[in-house]
């Protein structure tokens, strides 16, 4: 039986006949298109690139942790080069690579960091954000108790030995010194120093040559005692009180200027960009000046009406002389700062830290950036 029916008077029309069937297939056609899935990008990773740059310490925190699409991932990496800057730092979450304990998926992560370093890039590594299983139900995803330390540990283990080869700097944990970073605890720099005992001991059996961050702490003014967050200059004297200092490479850094000039000379009660130096200082004050410092955070906002903003051209000026004071300071091995592009808006202030859209349209300090790095 015919699902399409015709009249007399189209049979006495054989030519409109065919035109009104001919359409109806063709609308038919256009309708399963319209639905069908497209076919696959194939993303390759391409010729091996090279960053072409007079500022060899130059970084941007990237975010491709959420990045689903392959090419999206692929091009992002190649601004990055195009822009003029040899390191990135990524996260690389727990939960998302061992949702369940000793199994693990490396596919995205294997993704990034390959095309990362098929563009010439260094990758260092922010681990963090613990899965389910490793924690109390109705806990945050930054709760890690001392009883899942050695479950953290083998999850650094696994990571260290996977990408031997391809990714040498490994942070562990980020900004421990706040309380939503801590599990929703008071900090405790005694209980994170435990944790950075456990994660150096089991990256070094798998890669003695890895390169172990500690610290990543977030600048702030707290007062004593405050379970909110903890001064991150007192934060890094209480861990080297604890033992710290055997049990990392590179001291990591975050840096914000908020509304003041790159150059504002550092001071504790201060939040600036050249605090970095009074963390530096703690170093040299439990003899640990042989180590360097990597900036993996950082830089300046520029939304118009955030109270910690500064205008588009003070951002770019400052960033530009971050930039320059940690190419011209030794004890700096690099200067990552956030944040290269996110996959989607968060239609917040947090917008304003970008240097390119999530549609790929680069701002105008991306190409000030890329300026700096070529000479210009």
């Amino acid at each position: 039986m015919s699902i399409i029916s015709f009249s007399k008077s189209e049979k006495r029309y054989p030519v409109v006949s065919w035109l009104v069937r001919a359409a109806l297939v063709f609308a038919l056609f256009c309708l399963v298109w319209a639905f069908a899935a497209p076919p696959p990008i194939l993303v390759t990773l391409g010729a091996p690139q090279t960053v072409q740059t007079l500022h060899p310490k130059m970084g941007i925190h990237t975010r491709m942790t959420d990045e689903v699409e392959t090419w999206k991932i692929k091009k992002n990496y190649e601004m990055v080069r195009e822009m003029g800057a040899p390191y990135i730092v990524e996260f690389f979450p727990w939960a998302y690579i061992e949702n369940q304990k000793g199994e693990f998926d490396w596919e995205h992560a294997d993704a990034m960091v390959d095309h990362a370093r098929a563009q010439g890039l260094t990758v260092i590594a922010r681990l963090g954000f613990v899965p389910p299983w490793a924690r109390p139900n109705d806990t945050s995803t930054t709760y890690l108790d001392a009883e899942h330390y050695n479950d953290f540990g083998d999850f650094v283990a696994a990571f260290t030995e996977h990408f031997q080869g391809r990714v040498e700097h490994l942070i562990i944990w980020n900004e421990p010194n706040v309380n939503f970073e801590w599990g929703q605890r008071p900090p405790d720099p005694a209980a994170y120093t435990e944790l950075l005992k456990v994660a150096y001991a089991r990256a070094k059996e798998k890669n003695p040559d890895v390169k172990i961050l500690a610290g990543a702490l977030a600048p702030n003014l707290a007062p004593p005692n405050s379970t909110d967050a903890m001064n991150d200059l007192e934060y890094l004297d209480k861990m080297y009180q604890a033992g710290a200092k055997n049990y990392f490479d590179i001291l990591s850094v975050h840096a914000y200027g908020w509304k003041s000039p790159a150059d504002e000379a550092p001071s504790p009660d201060r939040v600036n960009f050249r605090r970095t130096e009074l963390l530096r200082d703690i170093m040299l004050k439990y003899d640990d000046g042989a180590k360097n410092v990597m900036l993996t955070e950082g830089g300046w906002n520029d939304h118009p009406r955030w109270t910690k903003a500064v205008t588009p051209a003070e951002r770019i000026q400052n960033t530009i002389a971050a930039y320059d004071w940690c190419e011209k300071t030794s004890w700096i091995e690099a200067c990552a700062l956030w944040v290269f592009r996110t996959p989607a808006p968060t239609y917040t202030f947090n917008d304003y830290f970008t240097f390119v859209t999530p549609e790929f349209d680069a701002k105008p300090i991306y190409y000030e950036v890329q300026k700096y790095a070529r000479g210009e």
